[in-house]
């Protein structure tokens, strides 16, 4: 079984010696998260119904 937790998780051990997420690990993580989005959303595309403009409705007089 895996360990894996997600980033969100509370710390397990709060005296817990992992160390603090640095620049670059910090960007290559949010640059995962993004490629993952952008790949969610292209796979989610096209959608089962198309776009529509948005017409509103006449004002009763």
């Amino acid at each position: 079984m895996s360990n894996r937790r997600d980033r969100k998780d509370p710390p397990i051990d709060p005296g817990d010696d992992c160390a603090p997420e640095t620049p670059q690990h910090r960007q290559q993580r949010k640059q995962h998260e993004s490629d993952n989005q952008d790949e969610a959303l292209e796979e989610t595309f096209p959608a089962s119904d198309p776009a529509s403009p948005f017409i509103p409705a006449r004002t009763s007089d």
